[in-house]
């Protein structure tokens, strides 16, 4: 027979297993997030891809997404160490509430409060375009987080620099290791790590995508602006990437500050003076100021210019030159239809999912 002292003691061991039960259980689950915490085992990261969608341009063959290179890469994406003075990081330009834009800066801000000569744009899709910069010079996005950590108004670092500073962290050690299979710290995995998380980025749950699913309509402001978008500026901002990621010169000035001539500088041919990669749509409502060199500060701006400030220069794009017309014709009220429709790409889900912040 169990005396009462028996039984209490009894008791207070079965409630001390439950409650290390649970908090085995919570552990267990918060080590299954993928914020920035390292997987036992690695498995391969379930990427959302919209049915509607183009084809995957990422080559997840020659670099498999997967959640503890996902871990390393958001952990890799905020960490200062990057930079030679451990204070900037590509988080520090490319805010996450701004779509990881460098919102109402014209170009971006890097170490010691150097400029730079371009506006931050959107990281979000990325595993779907071909080019990553403004004149195009990057095709392969595992090797795109080079420039910004070794460029001197950047984070004017090194690979060899960054790769000492992350091997002195043992927390590091593990997370390489758990990603890739052993310890080694090098500057293709470090590149590679950053690409997986930039992957993840997928913007595709705005008003728009839940009109197109079914989900939600239009209003009639909406919709007119939708028609109007298709017939007066689809055809450059195309598909559902809302780019066709050409190069074109829309009749912009030439800003001399920063002395940029787009994609001239990387071909070297006149005939692609100021031409700039077309950016997407989505998102634009929260990635102010607009343009390569941030030159507008709002939406209407940006329209306003192609209405009425747009320079007939010798390689302006033919379709910014139509019927004798230099820019493209809107009224007032067929602007404000425009950003009516262009609000409806702001996908809040994104900029407020909790798995990119830091």
């Amino acid at each position: 027979m169990i005396n009462p002292l028996q039984q209490f003691q009894r008791g207070q061991f079965c409630s001390l297993w439950v409650f290390l039960v649970l908090i085995l259980g919570i552990s267990t689950s918060c080590s299954n997030e993928i914020e920035g915490e390292v997987f036992q085992e690695d498995q391969a990261y379930n990427l959302e891809i919209p049915t509607y969608f183009p084809a995957l341009a990422f080559d997840t063959g020659k670099n498999p997404v997967t959640a503890n290179g996902v871990a390393l890469g958001k952990k890799l994406f905020y960490e200062g160490k990057l930079s030679r003075n451990n204070t900037i990081s590509c988080g520090f330009c490319h805010i996450q509430e701004y779509a990881f834009t460098h919102h109402g800066h014209p170009v971006s801000h890097g170490i010691d409060d150097k400029l730079g000569m371009r506006n931050a744009p959107a990281i979000q899709n990325m595993a779907w375009l071909k080019n990553y910069t403004w004149d195009g010079v990057s095709h392969n996005l595992d090797e795109r987080s080079l420039v910004p950590i070794t460029t001197d108004f950047e984070m004017d670092s090194s690979i060899p620099d960054v790769i000492s500073k992350l091997s002195a962290d043992a927390n590091y050690k593990k997370m390489f290791k758990s990603a890739f299979g052993d310890e080694t710290i090098n500057g293709e995995r470090i590149l590679k790590a950053l690409s997986q998380f930039m992957v993840t980025m997928v913007s595709a749950d705005s008003k728009y995508d839940q009109v197109k699913k079914g989900k939600a309509s239009f209003t009639n402001e909406e919709s007119q602006g939708k028609t109007l978008f298709q017939n007066k500026c689809a055809s450059c901002h195309s598909g559902e990437l809302f780019t066709d990621e050409s190069y074109r010169n829309t009749g912009m000035y030439y800003n001399s500050q920063y002395d940029d001539r787009g994609r001239y500088r990387v071909t070297l041919d006149w005939n692609d003076d100021m031409k700039f990669r077309v950016p997407s749509l989505r998102n634009a409502e929260v990635t102010a100021p607009y343009m390569h060199d941030g030159r507008f500060y709002s939406l209407e701006a940006v329209l306003n210019f192609y209405t009425d400030h747009v320079e007939n220069q010798p390689n302006l794009d033919p379709i910014l030159k139509q019927n004798g017309h230099i820019g493209i014709a809107m009224t007032s009220l067929e602007k404000q239809y425009i950003i009516a429709f262009l609000k409806t790409l702001t996908d809040q889900n994104f900029i407020k999912n909790k798995k990119f912040a830091e």
